[in-house]
């Protein structure tokens, strides 16, 4: 069947299966930064924005995303211009080997959004679903404040 997806501002279509996941309907765009971690919700690593909320897309089908706005890892940059919380994890060294980081920026892109000064138990919280096996938490934690302020600031 035909889906039609709205990805990072751009309409697409794409051939899915009725069971096929939005992870490997995005993956099959070339959207290589949505990244199959554990296929059952478990690490993150999927983590995608649908219509703004931060959603892991190994569990949604992609039949159920047809007319969504969907934002990856690559529709974060503007302009030739990193987001904040892209510059943030490369400047506080939180990318490892960055399996984790899409997701980890994704569900911070929400955070960030409903809450422009989180604290550190919000930070978390909202980050207990991101599994790193490199870095830790504690420098993806120092990003998303840094991000935090950057955006407060105007610096996107």
């Amino acid at each position: 069947m035909k889906v039609t997806l709205t990805v990072n501002g751009i309409r697409r279509d794409a051939d899915a299966a009725p069971g096929d996941s939005l992870m490997d309907v995005l993956r099959g765009l070339g959207l290589t930064s949505v990244k199959n971690g554990c296929d059952n919700g478990d690490c993150g690593s999927c983590a995608v924005l649908v219509d703004g909320a931060a959603v892991n897309a190994c569990l949604v089908f992609a039949a159920r995303s047809e007319g969504k706005a969907i934002t990856t890892l690559e529709g974060m940059a503007t302009e030739g211009s990193l987001h904040a919380l892209q510059t943030a994890m490369l400047e506080s060294g939180a990318v490892q080997c960055g399996f984790c980081t899409p997701g980890i920026v994704m569900t911070a892109a929400e955070l960030l959004e409903k809450n422009p000064e989180p604290t550190d138990r919000e930070i978390d919280e909202a980050m207990a679903g991101n599994f790193c096996r490199c870095t830790g938490y504690t420098k993806p934690r120092d990003a998303i404040r840094s991000a935090a302020e950057m955006l407060r600031e105007g610096r996107r």
